[in-house]
């Protein structure tokens, strides 16, 4: 670090009063004499100078850092995902999520923030998880923040605590958008940085999993992780094409809670054709509808998010899953 110092020192030697800045005084014998040497005072003009050359290499550096990098460090997370999607997530693991009697927090507490586009010009959408007494003071951040709000909701019905989603958008330029929204992010009780997910051997039958609902997924301990595409042709909100994985994909997450039941939870995005087919085969396969809601504002076309909660032996979940699947497409 350069410190500015406003009495730094140079060295020189005044012979017979003719050096730089000298004043010749007593009598002409002394003027013979060997006078001492003298200190001529740096102009802090300087030193500042100083300051800047040693400072322009790290500020070289810091340019060459990728933005999508410097996006993670401003969340307290990193990318997870690749080009051209970005996700950050941040999950609530400060809180624990019960729904009917099962520990729910490894698949109900995920809040994320995305960005699809460049790094100068990019889409910013994402969830985040908040509590009731942290709804209202991050609402206030986001208006100041100039981020727009897209969607308040429930995904589930009947957890404790009761937790409310809060779906947000904007534009501009990535580490721009990702201090702005880690303002409002503060104002919740999401650890930071995110903690790294630690692997643990699968606990769940991830052949019956990917058979059964027709395309592989992720799994690690007890759950297993897919995501689909309901909606055909491109999406477009604000004159802008959605990344379908950013705005409109359609997450399962199913728990294996013991060997004879499970949990599934997610929910399915569709154009309005789709909506009532969709609930019928939930609720003939023993799913229940959980929520029903958009998250975009004026997207071309409309979309449909439909929430749900399954519960029971692993066959049956998936089935049920299956046939809503069916119809949503």
């Amino acid at each position: 670090m350069c410190i500015m110092q406003q009495d730094a020192i140079l060295p020189a030697v005044a012979k017979g009063g003719t050096g730089i800045g000298s004043a010749v005084t007593g009598s002409p014998s002394s003027q013979h004499k060997e006078e001492p040497e003298m200190i001529i005072r740096a102009s802090p003009l300087v030193t500042v100078l100083s300051c800047i050359a040693l400072a322009l290499p790290v500020a070289a550096s810091s340019q060459n850092v990728d933005p999508w990098i410097a996006v993670g460090r401003t969340l307290g997370t990193e990318n997870v995902s690749s080009a051209p999607y970005h996700r950050y997530n941040l999950p609530r693991s400060d809180l624990t999520l019960t729904i009917a009697g099962v520990d729910a927090s490894a698949i109900g507490l995920g809040a994320w923030v995305g960005f699809s586009g460049e790094p100068n010009d990019a889409t910013m959408m994402g969830d985040l998880v908040v509590t009731s007494a942290e709804l209202g003071p991050v609402l206030e951040e986001l208006a100041r923040q100039r981020i727009a709000v897209t969607a308040i909701h429930n995904h589930f019905a009947g957890e404790t605590p009761q937790i409310v989603y809060m779906h947000f958008h904007g534009q501009g330029v990535a580490t721009d958008l990702a201090s702005r929204v880690e303002r409002a992010v503060a104002l919740t009780g999401t650890p930071r940085p995110a903690p790294a997910p630690r692997p643990q051997p699968v606990q769940i039958d991830t052949a019956l999993v990917f058979r059964v609902l027709g395309q592989s997924g992720s799994a690690s301990g007890p759950v297993a992780r897919l995501s689909f595409q309901l909606v055909d042709g491109a999406v477009t909100m604000d004159g802008r094409v959605v990344n379908p994985a950013l705005g409109y994909g359609s997450p399962i997450v199913i728990q294996q809670v013991n060997a004879n039941r499970a949990v599934a939870t997610g929910d399915f995005a569709v154009r309005g054709r789709a909506v009532t087919p969709l609930l019928r085969a939930l609720a003939e396969g023993g799913t229940v509808a959980t929520a029903v809601h958009s998250h975009l504002i004026d997207s071309d076309p409309d979309i449909t998010y439909i929430h749900f909660w399954g519960d029971g032996p692993l066959n049956d979940v998936l089935r049920g899953l299956r046939s809503a699947l069916d119809a949503g497409r």
